[in-house]
């Protein structure tokens, strides 16, 4: 993997130490910068000494940063030859975790309408802005704060069930990311589609009436569905 500088942080320049979960997090974020960019290619073997050595860091956050990629299926851990970059999602993939999509999410927003607070659709509302707002250009860097406020949205309206076992379930679909590998070198193509459809998720919460943001939920994941599937290569 080719990185211009190692991982720092304003407590390691300050010459404090930095906490293990700082450094996996940094590492987590660096491999997946170079996994959407494709500078990782599918099938490319990640070395955990050869990456701690470019980011100058110990093997232990590279080995944590790893798991939590091969959650996402970015990589895969092959015995005794440790990982390797995953091929990209092809329609079938993306049509079996769509499915597990459309099982889950529409009962998460079911159950969260009928707990929804004040202050927690606040946060969606601010999901749903930050989406507006967020850059889509061609780079990771440039889509990942797009990124990042789509997955919060999915993420709160989970916690909101109050159920631990639904958020489980929702935390178990990490195949999600697979679709922004799809944009590498593109940019967010269905933007303006994606937006208006968490908008639409979010006025059916506001109503108070689960079934309305169960229908909703369930429309827009049947969209991505489509969406996701033009997109992907065949297998």
């Amino acid at each position: 993997m080719q990185r211009p500088s190692p991982i720092t942080s304003p407590g390691s320049r300050k010459g404090r130490p930095v906490s293990r979960q700082v450094l996996a997090d940094h590492v987590y974020e660096e491999l997946l910068e170079s996994l959407m960019d494709g500078r990782l290619e599918p099938g490319a073997t990640v070395s955990i000494d050869g990456t701690a050595r470019d980011l100058d860091v110990s093997p232990t956050p590279v080995r944590e940063a790893l798991a939590r990629l091969e959650h996402t299926g970015m990589v895969r851990r092959i015995a005794l030859k440790g990982y390797r970059v995953a091929p990209v999602f092809t329609r079938e993939d993306f049509a079996e975790l769509m499915e597990a999509r459309l099982a889950i999410e529409p009962v998460n927003a079911r159950l969260a309408c009928a707990r929804l607070t004040p202050e927690r659709l606040a946060q969606l509302e601010q999901a749903v802005t930050d989406l507006k707002t967020a850059p889509r250009g061609p780079s990771f860097a440039e889509y990942r704060d797009y990124l990042e406020a789509d997955e919060r949205f999915h993420r709160l309206i989970a916690e909101q069930t109050g159920n631990q076992f639904m958020v489980a379930a929702y935390a178990a679909l990490g195949g999600q990311v697979q679709r922004f590998r799809l944009f590498g070198g593109v940019g967010i193509t269905d933007a303006e589609n994606a937006i208006a459809e968490h908008q639409a998720v979010l006025d059916a919460l506001a109503t108070g009436d689960p079934e309305t943001a169960a229908s909703a939920m369930a429309d827009h994941v049947r969209k991505v569905r489509g969406r996701a599937m033009a997109d992907a290569p065949e297998g």
